[in-house]
């Protein structure tokens, strides 16, 4: 598959500094910000730097040391949120959106992190 990324998306926008944000954490690869529409008490968006559209196209053309950056970054924001469930915190949901099954809003691959409350159900089923 073919990935086209659209780098007027909003994610590159504030990348590239054209929008502010609420930075948790930063390193060389890896941002992650504040939900502006947060669904959660803590609802924290982590993306990578590098132009990659959904977390397969990441998965499959990422360097080595982005993954690793990356995967670290959501544990340290894991810590920050205190929802670390392997250290007494009470736990986290993980998402991320990939394409039109998906419903993938913004062509970024981007990663949610929600905390500070039950989450719910994984997912309500169609009957």
């Amino acid at each position: 598959m073919a990935y086209v990324y659209d780098d007027t998306n909003i994610f590159a926008r504030i990348l590239r500094g054209e929008i502010p944000n609420k930075t948790v954490y930063e390193t060389e690869h890896t941002l992650a910000f504040a939900d502006i529409a947060p669904k959660a008490p803590a609802h924290v968006l982590v993306i990578p730097k590098g132009p990659y559209v959904t977390y397969d196209h990441f998965c499959a053309a990422a360097s080595a040391e982005e993954i690793v950056d990356f995967s670290r970054a959501v544990a340290e924001v894991v810590k920050l949120v205190g929802a670390e469930a392997h250290s007494g915190g009470k736990g986290f949901r993980a998402i991320t959106n990939a394409g039109e099954h998906g419903v993938q809003e913004v062509p970024h691959f981007h990663l949610h992190i929600l905390a500070g409350r039950n989450i719910g159900p994984m997912i309500l089923s169609e009957d």
